[in-house]
């Protein structure tokens, strides 16, 4: 890993979050451009941008790193539903739901990738495009059951095979293991629009903390979920998979992406069913603003 390429990165991903928000509170971003923002980073830049990440020489070694990097982002997902049952008694009602989501979704699809990439360059983000997939998975099933009753296993099955990052990623497989070569004008419109994703994806993140009282933002509840979600969760992974003996880059991936804030759904999830919205957006931001001192701390480890 380069640290300075790392530091570079996140430096730029702050300033671009920082736009966001001010461009938000200027009213340039309407809460229906928060909503645009995030249709074209889920549906359009972020698909683009995994098929791009596979587009490079397969080889035994990467296939049997995906698949380390696939087991290892399975039990990670089962350990964040283990602390999600355990760490919250105290806790009732929709305050508790809320937290239990957040602890099992993380955004590492929106804020790791940009950052997974810029650490590990694009193995890193095809790695994170596969360690996303159980994430995605988890998200729609079990995490949903916090909020809602459990949907059929048609419409759950539906859900996930036709999200547009799962399908990136299955596309990208093809190509990889098969080696094909797309049209010059498709891969350059696929790089083009998968280059864009950082930026927007930052973009978003920071209209998102616009919609937060930065001064009502810390309490004794937001602290704790943060220390569990940027601290405890990539602690207890680093150590998994130090024991496990996972490949370097696996083990660093794994770590980074399971140190990423709570996913930016969470607020429009409790919104949607009428939980807690307000503390959900607040962990969400808090979270968030943390993961940019935390995320490089866990990145000194494998420099």
């Amino acid at each position: 890993m380069n640290l300075s390429n790392l530091l570079q990165m996140q430096g730029m991903l702050i300033i671009i979050m920082v736009l966001g928000l001010f461009l938000a509170r200027m009213g340039t971003i309407t809460p229906e451009g928060r909503q645009l923002l995030t249709d074209l980073v889920i549906n359009v830049t972020l698909p683009c941008s995994i098929v791009k990440a596979f587009l490079i020489e397969f080889s035994v070694d990467i296939l049997q790193s995906c698949i380390a990097i696939f087991l290892a982002a399975i039990v990670i997902q089962f350990l964040g539903m283990g602390l999600s049952h355990i760490l919250y008694p105290g806790y009732e009602g929709q305050r508790k739901r809320v937290l239990q989501y957040a602890t099992i979704c993380s955004n590492a699809g929106i804020l790791g990738n940009p950052i997974a990439e810029g650490a590990f360059g694009s193995i890193g983000l095809m790695y994170a495009s596969i360690y996303l997939i159980p994430q995605r998975s988890f998200m729609w099933t079990f995490g949903l059951t916090y909020f809602t009753v459990s949907p059929s296993r048609w419409q759950l099955i539906k859900k996930i095979l036709t999200h547009p990052c799962i399908i990136a990623v299955e596309l990208g497989l093809v190509l990889l293991i098969g080696q094909f070569q797309l049209p010059g004008v498709i891969s350059a419109t696929i790089s083009s629009l998968g280059s864009a994703n950082t930026s927007v994806s930052m973009l978003l993140i920071g209209a998102i903390l616009s919609t937060v009282d930065l001064k009502k933002m810390v309490d004794r509840d937001s602290l704790y979920y943060c220390a569990v979600r940027l601290i405890l969760i990539p602690g207890l992974v680093y150590l998994g998979c130090r024991i496990a003996g996972l490949e370097e880059m696996v083990t660093g991936v794994s770590v980074l992406l399971s140190a990423m804030p709570a996913a930016s759904v969470t607020a429009v999830m409790a919104s949607k069913y009428q939980q807690d919205a307000p503390f959900a957006a607040k962990i969400v931001a808090l979270s968030t603003i943390l993961s940019m001192i935390t995320a490089p701390l866990w990145c000194l480890l494998f420099v």
